[in-house]
């Protein structure tokens, strides 16, 4: 492979550029999950064995309190009582400290003063007289590593009636309260279950290990049942827990994370040790970075494919566009150029270049169609002013006839639809005055009022110093029409259209147009003021300008009208349909800025 080509270059560059920053970003990302990975199991560790520990020593508490309850009966023990009566006090004793703490096996009791012990096992009493106590001790109080339970010397326990299970022992002397006097003995066996239920969730029995160690080296609890009663013994133990005064901590050692946790009272001085296998810690980095190493083959493989891909697209464009170039430079000004449809930088450079090639080619024969389209535009903008205008002066001479022959109701019908025309005409206006506005609307109530043989009054109420105000054009005729298309009854007198333009606070002006003819169903009354509510502003902009079709009637209804206010106004116009009261008639309120200056387009 030539390291001259593109092609080359851009596979060894994206290559490298690939390669050594995934590779660096995956090893320092394994090493520092690991370590945060160690330090966030450390600390969620020692939490967990910090509960563990505080419910040991609540357990090693109750067991504690429960038996101080053999001082209930120190008189009894003190003066060796026989009679029956003692030795239901003192079973019940007895009884009483194996209900208090769970798991309690057998609890232990020697007085010495008859030289008589009782032992009850799950709540079976058994007595023996005359023997020595089992086991001496020099202490007044301790706790003993787990082993297996005895009968204390008892001969009436024999192997068939006897199960031995592996506990761990609170054994106290009874002393002569409030002398040091010992009267007796109590111990009392806790079944290593009721440590097994505090611990076993405190980790995973199929992959960590679990220890609790006395202060003589000695295992309460372990995964193994063979370790109890064997000395333990582990560098890791006396390097990194007995060597440290903290009560908790953490360290590695023998590919393992050891948590400790510590506990030290009157009673006891025990370790909680949780052993972690860095194995078993690691599976799912070790499994995440497996599958990063397999991403990262599968991307190589589509990078070189890429690249591949890429280059032959790069370099392709470049020679056809060299090839192009080579022609035009031989004169071949007209050399045919295909479009591309591609988006890339290339494919524009080459779009452009053909668009620059289409307009230096066609630059003049453009020019001229310009020339021509325009005036085209012009003889059509004249031959569509011709017909009303022609129309106009027909009606002019119509009603000058009318005149000749003394027929003024028709003189003044022509006139009214003459200054209608005459206001239509002028397209060009998008404001006008409100006195324009109303004479319009005045020329068009006379044409109807012919129609309707006067069937129907008009009212106005016009503040006549708003008569110059600027307001949009035709907003008035429309909603006037609609009365005489959908509310008029023909069959009815004294029907009254009322026009009222006044006013508001803030430079408002109100227009209400109402009616007394036939009302709206209040359910297409809903319907229409929610169209009107979500008028689009930009349904004007749907007007084809080109068309050759008269586009004056797109500006006639309620929708038109509401659209041409907001686009003038900027949203600021409102325009609201009501039923009036009783159901006579309706009325249409308009209400827009008065600070918009007359324009044209």
């Amino acid at each position: 492979m030539k390291l001259k080509t593109i092609r080359s270059k851009l596979i060894v560059f994206l290559l490298l550029a690939t390669i050594i920053p995934i590779s660096a970003t995956m090893l320092v990302s394994y090493y520092y999950t690991n370590e945060s990975l160690k330090q966030r199991v450390a600390s969620e560790n020692m939490n967990l064995l910090f509960q563990g520990a505080n419910n040991l020593s609540t357990l090693l508490d109750n067991l504690n309190r429960a038996s101080s309850n053999i001082y209930t009966i120190q008189t009894l023990i003190q003066g060796g009582y026989n009679d029956r009566f003692s030795e239901s006090r003192v079973y019940d004793s007895l009884r009483y400290m194996t209900t208090v703490v769970p798991d309690v096996y057998q609890v232990y009791l020697y007085e010495n003063k008859n030289s008589k012990a009782t032992l009850v096992t799950l709540n079976t009493p058994s007595r023996n007289h005359n023997i020595e106590v089992y086991p001496t001790t020099d202490n007044n109080q301790q706790l003993l590593s787990t082993h297996l339970s005895h009968t204390y010397g008892l001969t009436s326990l024999t192997t068939n009636n006897y199960t031995a299970r592996h506990v761990f022992t609170l054994q106290k002397e009874i002393q002569k309260i409030p002398s040091t006097e010992v009267i007796g003995h109590l111990a009392i066996d806790v079944d290593i279950k009721a440590i097994t239920n505090i611990v076993h969730n405190l980790y995973d029995s199929g992959a960590e290990k679990f220890y609790i160690i006395d202060h003589n080296n000695q295992f309460i609890y372990s995964d193994d049942t063979a370790q109890y009663e064997q000395p333990f013994s582990a560098n890791w133990y006396d390097e990194g827990v007995q060597a440290n005064e903290l009560q908790q901590g953490y360290f590695e050692a023998e590919n393992s994370l050891f948590v400790y946790q510590k506990i030290k009272n009157n009673l006891t001085d025990w370790t909680l040790v949780k052993e972690i296998p860095i194995a078993y810690l690691t599976k799912e980095t070790k499994k995440a970075a497996a599958i990063n190493l397999i991403l990262l083959a599968i991307s190589l493989i589509v990078i070189v494919i890429a690249t591949v891909i890429i280059s032959i697209r790069i370099t392709m464009p470049i020679r056809q566009l060299s090839r192009y170039m080579s022609l035009i430079q031989t004169g071949q000004l007209d050399v045919a150029i295909p479009s591309v449809k591609h988006q890339d930088e290339m494919s524009n450079i080459i779009n452009r270049f053909r668009e620059m090639m289409n307009t230096i080619n066609n630059l003049v024969l453009r020019e001229y169609k310009l020339e021509l389209s325009s005036k085209n535009n012009q003889l059509k903008a004249m031959q569509a002013q011709i017909n009303p205008h022609f129309l106009n002066n027909t009606l002019q001479i119509i009603g000058t006839l009318a005149l000749e022959q003394n027929n003024k109701r028709i003189y003044k019908l022509l006139s009214s639809l003459a200054k209608m025309m005459q206001y239509s005409m002028h397209n060009n206006n998008k404001v006008v005055k409100l006195n324009d506005e109303l004479d319009h609307v005045k020329a068009y109530i006379e044409l109807q009022k012919e129609r309707y043989e006067n069937q129907f009054s008009v009212r106005y109420t016009i503040d006549e110093t708003l008569l110059s105000s600027p307001v949009p054009k035709l907003i008035l005729q429309p909603i006037v029409e609609n009365y005489f298309k959908h509310g008029f009854e023909r069959n009815y007198d004294n029907q009254q259209l009322m026009i009222q333009v006044n006013a508001l606070h803030a430079n408002i002006i109100y227009i209400k147009i109402s009616n007394n003819g036939l009302p709206i169903a209040p359910e297409k009354l809903h319907e229409l003021n929610q169209k009107l509510e979500h008028t689009a502003i930009n349904l004007i902009n749907h007007i084809d300008h080109d068309s050759n079709e008269d586009t004056t009637h797109s500006s006639i209804g309620l929708n038109n009208v509401l659209t041409r206010l907001k686009l003038l106004y900027d949203n600021k116009a409102t325009l609201e349909i009501s039923n009036n009261a009783e159901n006579k008639g309706i009325s249409v309120m308009i209400t827009f800025p008065a600070q918009v200056t007359l324009e044209r387009e």
